[in-house]
């Protein structure tokens, strides 16, 4: 694909974002990386500044098959058509393979189950995961059946409009009924599979937060994310003293009222359909653990 510079000072990335269809600003930058864009007939730099004129050369490789075996299980499938599909994972299960989970994760059945219907993007064809959430979190997950609706997916999480709303049992009570944290979060200094509120490193971190109900030393809380951070919700909560319930990572470190994993489910995801734009709006009941919480909290009173 050759494309022509139409003014002076744009960076190249942003360049290729806004002239080629579908390519976010980071699959730009990935493929300046990888040799595949020149600049006036040489290897281009992601910060390259264009001058009205200058020619760009871009080349898209194709994707090529990832070394993931697929697994045939039970897949709780609450939303498909020909682009997208969302799925409401268990608790327990992983989402991406990574060490001692090989071939028993969410992509691994979503490979057996679409096969050939999920996106290619970057030049690899990867199993559609738009989003992640953690292996103890349970709730809704977008899968993207084609490059298209990945890109759109991937900018809506970007831009925020994309709306993700958890519910969570978290220790301790609330004199608000509703409240917001603003910190930015970033890798922990000492524990790299940790992350925290810190300045150092970060990005902008937003959750908004209602109570749902209340119970003696624990309360029901409803989260609604405005940005993505990894472990977030999690992280936030545990910032201003009410970590999420069976959090034994940011929260106490003992197993309580039998939970030894958190307590938190992704129960609604709306966004705009990538086709079309139409609202997509898809709820999640709360999982049996989390009702049998609940009983048990109400109970106590």
């Amino acid at each position: 694909m050759i494309l022509t510079a139409s003014m002076d000072g744009e960076r190249l990335d942003a360049f290729l974002s806004r002239s080629a269809e579908g390519l976010s600003r980071s699959a730009a930058q990935k493929l300046i990386a990888d040799g595949n864009v020149l600049l006036n007939g040489r290897p281009a730099r992601k910060n390259d500044r264009l001058r009205v004129g200058d020619s760009v050369e871009l080349t898209i490789p194709e994707p090529r098959e990832v070394d993931i075996a697929p697994k045939q299980m039970p897949l709780d499938i609450v939303y498909e058509d020909e682009d997208v599909a969302v799925i409401n994972k268990p608790k327990g299960l992983v989402v991406h393979p990574a060490a001692g989970h090989q071939d028993d994760t969410l992509v691994n059945g979503l490979l057996y189950a679409m096969g050939d219907s999920l996106s290619g993007i970057n030049g690899e064809l990867r199993p559609g995961i738009v989003h992640r959430i953690d292996k103890d979190t349970s709730g809704l997950l977008a899968i993207a059946k084609n490059d298209l609706a990945h890109t759109v997916l991937a900018s809506q999480l970007k831009d925020h409009s994309m709306a993700r709303t958890y519910e969570a049992i978290v220790c301790g009570s609330f004199k608000e009924d509703s409240g917001t944290v603003d910190a930015p979060i970033g890798r922990h200094p000492t524990d790299r599979k940790k992350m925290c509120v810190t300045q150092r490193n970060s990005k902008s971190a937003v959750t908004h937060w209602e109570v749902v109900e209340r119970f003696r030393g624990y309360t029901h809380i409803r989260c609604r994310l405005e940005t993505g951070r990894t472990h977030q919700i999690r992280v936030h909560m545990a910032y201003i003293g009410h970590p999420i319930l069976g959090d034994t990572v940011y929260g106490h470190k003992k197993p309580e009222l039998g939970q030894d994993s958190q307590c938190l489910h992704a129960g609604a995801l709306c966004f705009r359909h990538p086709r079309d734009g139409r609202p997509v709006m898809v709820f999640a009941p709360l999982p049996d653990y989390f009702q049998s919480v609940l009983e048990k909290l109400r109970k106590m009173e």
